[in-house]
């Protein structure tokens, strides 16, 4: 029986005293042993940063690891249990690690594959921060690692034309409105989890070009913007071999992304040997990437509105902003391919 999400049903003495968001931000982990409050400092250190700004913020962490853990944990426990290993970091890196990516792409056609299950939770997460929005609102979305790619997979499939998405929600995204809202899904919600109002979306550790690779036709599709005013910044660290830039991949990525090098915590050439790509919170920590995702929200907040097209002038500033955030931390010449 599907999972289905009740609708919400508020009176007038529920709404009383309630704050409407004028912004979501939205955040996606990537693989490994990732904890549900892996956005926590994240959060904490925003709300420092924009102080009684963040009020105006609906903050929605997307939490997918449920999906695949149970069954990696219990491969693990077997194996402690069975025999004798050693190089076990090593091992709770390859078995946690690695089996998220193989695991996403795995059979993902058929119905209930983990590509599926994943893009349940993000269009649920998306539902709820439209909830906090009360409508249709400006989304920023922070994604890291393989959090990147099931994105990039939720987007692209999003913008397919009815039927022609091969695997996911969106073959018939109608089919999973009870799952999703617990109703039928309305022009506007389905809109919103088309990914229409995002207005932002900041990438860090974003491992998209190993996908790529993957594909024996080198077929490299970026999503399109989803509106005029989108844009997308990816930050990368040249020391973490996990984070890759994105502009070097062309076919559209070189003038759809917008690649910043940083300098993140926890960075350099230990990390090379360390058996664990970086977490979310080595880089959502880091003040580099906390300007840019902070200035992002506070251009977004200037602008007092709740719909991204009532806005034209919001990307030239918000992304002037973010440029003038990174220019401290991309000090080396650059090498992006602009």
């Amino acid at each position: 029986m599907p999972r289905s999400r009740k609708p919400a049903k508020l009176g007038a003495s529920d709404l009383e005293g309630f704050r409407v968001a004028r912004i979501a931000l939205m955040t996606l982990h990537g693989q490994g042993l990732i904890l549900k409050d892996y956005a926590d400092d994240l959060r904490r250190q925003l709300a420092q940063r924009l102080g009684t700004a963040w009020e105006d913020v609906a903050f929605e962490p997307v939490y997918c690891q449920g999906i695949l853990q149970p069954s990696m944990r219990a491969v693990w426990q077997r194996t402690l249990s069975g025999s004798q290993v050693r190089q076990q970091e090593w091992r709770t890196f390859i078995l946690f690690g690695l089996a998220d990516m193989v695991g996403l792409e795995a059979r993902k056609e058929l119905p209930g594959s983990t590509y599926e299950q994943t893009q349940l939770e993000i269009a649920r997460k998306l539902l709820a921060a439209r909830d906090q929005l009360g409508g249709n609102g400006p989304v920023v979305f922070l994604t890291h690692s393989l959090g990147c790619q099931m994105l990039s997979n939720y987007l692209y499939d999003a913008q397919c034309a009815p039927g022609q998405a091969s695997a996911g929600i969106w073959r018939n995204i109608d089919a999973h409105a009870l799952e999703i809202a617990g109703h039928p899904l309305s022009d506007d919600e389905r809109a919103f989890l088309r990914g229409d109002t995002i207005a932002c979306w900041v990438t860090t550790g974003c491992n998209i070009p190993v996908f790529v690779a993957a594909d024996k036709h080198m077929r490299i599709r970026p999503i399109q913007a989803p509106n005029g005013h989108f844009h997308w910044l990816n930050l990368y660290d040249p020391d973490d071999p996990f984070s890759w830039p994105l502009q070097p991949l062309g076919a559209g990525y070189d003038t759809l992304v917008q690649d910043m090098r940083i300098k993140s915590t926890g960075c350099g050439p230990a990390l090379t040997r360390r058996a664990e790509p970086m977490r979310p919170s080595d880089y959502w920590t880091d003040d580099d990437v906390l300007r840019v995702v902070s200035g992002a929200l506070d251009e977004l907040l200037a602008e007092s509105a709740l719909e991204v097209t009532a806005r034209p002038g919001w990307a030239a500033s918000a992304a002037s902003s973010m440029r003038a955030s990174a220019s401290s931390v991309d000090t080396a010449p650059s090498d992006n391919h602009t």
